[in-house]
This record gives structure tokens, sequence and C-alpha cells, in this order.
């Protein structure tokens, strides 16, 4: 009885923490401007204009889900004090075991609504591009390249984020050299912004027939998608199309077609890449899209007045530039070293369960104990 005491002040404590966490999300207004995009799909005409339309649902979608995840937040709570008032009526050992594992439970997704209210970056709430890149080492490399892609379509599967496929190239016997996707999802940005580096991995290798331990690299690039309303001043000079036929997988993620475009901006050399649209013309319209995120997400990494200020920006993918290291040989973990988060199931880690990594980086951004690049 003492238990449920205790667990019953506990828990009125947390009301006072979610009805900040409502101002916070500033739900109120999220209610109000859900009621406004709904009348505005109602009138006469609003279909007729198909993209705005789309953005229109797609922000009243976005918003109806953040009010509905706090609103499961606080019936949480109240269901949890209505269970302890009960087991203390009638004392039975089950449902005090439910209520201590229901408050875990409430606990963690407060944490995550928590750390939510930190993406207030200009970029956070958008869409993320990343790109993967194989660092040196052939055929190893290349393999573990394509080992992150799949770890982090996972994690964004878990998150119930869209991906799609934006361009792939093969590696020469297994892997890929490079590809790129898009996450799309509310915050999508805010999150992944911070696995953005270069990601190194320990193993026995599957191809070394002596069965030795190899070190190898990729990189991930992680830019917001950057919408027409954002005006980007690029001279037309400065990019130089390539066009080429796609590749991939034997045909299964791109359609093997003439219309691929790579675009490079010749001041940085950074390149954009699109394969995977019907056209020439979507392709190119993607590929700069990637190119102009690029380099507005450099410009507010590196404090720059302007675009025209961003320089070369290569960096080399291989010791002493990495973010984080999965080891699966001689013992098994995965540990970011700008926080010394570490989890030991590395299985888990490749499959996606990426959250503590990503919320350790946002709590140490909130406290000031990590420097952004």
């Amino acid at each position: 009885m003492i238990l449920l005491d205790e667990l019953k002040v506990e828990m009125n404590g947390y009301r006072k923490e979610v009805d900040e966490l409502g101002e916070v999300l500033d739900i109120k207004n999220a209610q109000q401007e859900v009621k406004t995009l709904q009348e505005q799909a109602a009138q006469e005409g609003f279909w007729d204009d198909l993209e705005n339309s789309q953005k229109v649902l797609q922000k009243t979608k976005q918003l109806e889900n953040k009010i509905a995840d706090y609103q499961k937040i606080q019936q949480r709570l109240e269901d949890i004090l209505t269970m302890i008032e009960m087991c203390m009526e009638e004392p039975d050992e089950d449902m005090q075991n439910e209520i201590v594992s229901d408050i875990g439970g409430f606990k963690q997704d407060l944490e995550a609504k928590n750390l939510e209210t930190l993406l207030s970056g200009e970029y956070d709430s958008r869409n993320a591009i990343l790109t993967f890149h194989a660092g040196a080492g052939g055929t190893e490399a290349q393999d573990w390249a394509e080992m992150l892609y799949r770890m982090y379509n996972r994690w964004a599967e878990r998150h119930h984020f869209k991906v799609e496929l934006l361009d792939y190239l093969d590696g020469e016997e297994a892997g890929l050299k490079s590809a790129c996707i898009m996450v799309s999802g509310e915050n999508a940005y805010g999150y992944l912004k911070s696995e953005a580096g270069v990601h190194r991995l320990v193993r026995v290798s599957p191809f070394d027939a002596s069965g030795r331990r190899h070190t190898s690299f990729a990189a991930l690039e992680v830019m917001p998608e950057i919408d027409e309303s954002i005006s980007v001043d690029i001279r037309p000079e400065d990019i130089e199309t390539e066009f080429y036929r796609a590749s991939g997988a034997g045909g299964q993620k791109v359609n093997k077609t003439s219309s691929a475009v790579r675009l490079i901006h010749k001041p940085t050399g950074l390149v954009a890449s699109c394969q995977t649209q019907r056209s020439q013309y979507q392709n190119k319209d993607y590929a700069m899209k990637m190119l102009i995120s690029k380099l507005v997400e450099i410009k507010e990494r590196e404090h720059l007045e302007k675009i025209s200020d961003i320089k070369g920006v290569q960096k080399e993918i291989g010791w002493g530039a990495q973010i984080r290291s999965y080891v699966f040989m001689p013992y098994t973990l995965a540990k970011d070293h700008r926080t010394n988060f570490e989890n030991g199931n590395i299985n888990a880690v490749m499959d996606g369960d990426l959250d503590g990594f990503i919320h350790a980086y946002l709590k140490s951004l909130s406290h000031g104990t990590l420097e952004t690049n």
C-alpha cells in the first residue's frame, strides 16, 4: 500500500509537467489551425489546385497527429491514476505490476515528447534528404554503406515516416557506392541531423577468406528538404549538368532509362544526382532541390552570410572523422563519440534502434555540452 501511495503522489506530480508540455507544443493554437484548414478544405474549388490541396492536407494530418499524441499522454496519465485508486481500494498484485509497467511506458513517451520541443531550428520540422557514401576500402566499405542504408530505412519505418528512393549506385561486388533517400514526416530533419558524419565499422569481414578483422568507413549527409518558399541565389553558370543511364540492383531499385541527371555546383564541387523519377525533367528538378538543400545546410552549419561564401566542402571518409563506431568483434557495441552514448545490442541498432543516440545528441545540444559543426 505504501508503494501505491508513493506512486499516486509521483504521478499527480506529472500533471503540471504535462500541462506545461501542452503549452510548449501550443496545442490550443494547433487545434484552432486544424479547424481553419478543415474549413479551407471544405471550400468550393479546393481541389482545383492539387499541389496546394496536398500541402493543406499534409499540414492538417501533421497537426492532428501532434494533438492526438499529446492527448494520448494526457489520457495515459489519467488512466494510471485511476488504476492506482482501484488498486488501493482492492489490492491486486497483477494490477500493481501492470501499473508499474504502464508508468515506465508513460515516462518514456513523455521524455520523447519533451525532446521534440527541442526541435526549434529553422528547418527541424522539414523532411530530410539522406545521402550515403562508401569510404575507401572497396567491397567491404560498400557493404557497410548498404548496411547503413538499411539501418536508416528501418528507423524511418519504426517512426512511420515515408521513404522515397532518389538515387542508387551499386557497389562493384556487393553493397552500394552511393545512395540518396528522402525521409518524409514531421521533424524528420530535426531528428536525423544528428546522424550526419562518418560511421565506422569493425568486424570480421565476410569477404575475407582468412577471417581477419577489418575496419570500414561510410559517410552520411543529412539535409533538410528546401521548398520553393525559400529563395536561394545560385548562378546558372555555376551549375554543370550531366545526363546518364540509370542503374541499380538489376532494375529492382530504379528504372533503367537514360533520364538520370547529375548536377555539379562548380564553385564547391558539390554533386546531386537523381535517377528514380519518370522523366529527365523530374530527375533534374529533384537533383536541383537536393543541391539547394546541401548548400543551405552548409551555409547554416558554418554560419555563412551567403551561399557564395561556401568553398570546397569535401571531407575524407576515414580515421579521426567518425561520429560513431559499430563494433561486431571482439565485442558488440555501438558508441557515439560526441555524447559517449552506447548500446551493446548491435543487432537492434542495425535494425533501426537509434533513438537513444538521437535523444542523447538533442539533450547535449540543449545543455550546451555539445558543439555543433
